[in-house]
């Protein structure tokens, strides 16, 4: 198991947003590249989500 802090998390997703943009720019929007960039993107988006509402329910 890979343990992972919040601000690190943001930190990525905020790295892999510049990267599928520049990637889409170069590849267009319907490219493997991008597709798959977007797809890691909204693995970590998913992850952070997730994260972040346990730390929420526990601190309440």
């Amino acid at each position: 198991m890979i343990f992972i802090e919040l601000d690190e998390l943001e930190y990525r997703i905020n790295q892999l947003r510049k990267e599928l943009i520049q990637i889409a720019e170069i590849t267009g929007l319907n490219s493997r590249e991008t597709i798959y960039c977007s797809r890691k993107l909204d693995k970590l988006i998913t992850i952070y989500q997730k994260s972040s509402y346990k730390k929420i329910e526990i601190c309440c």
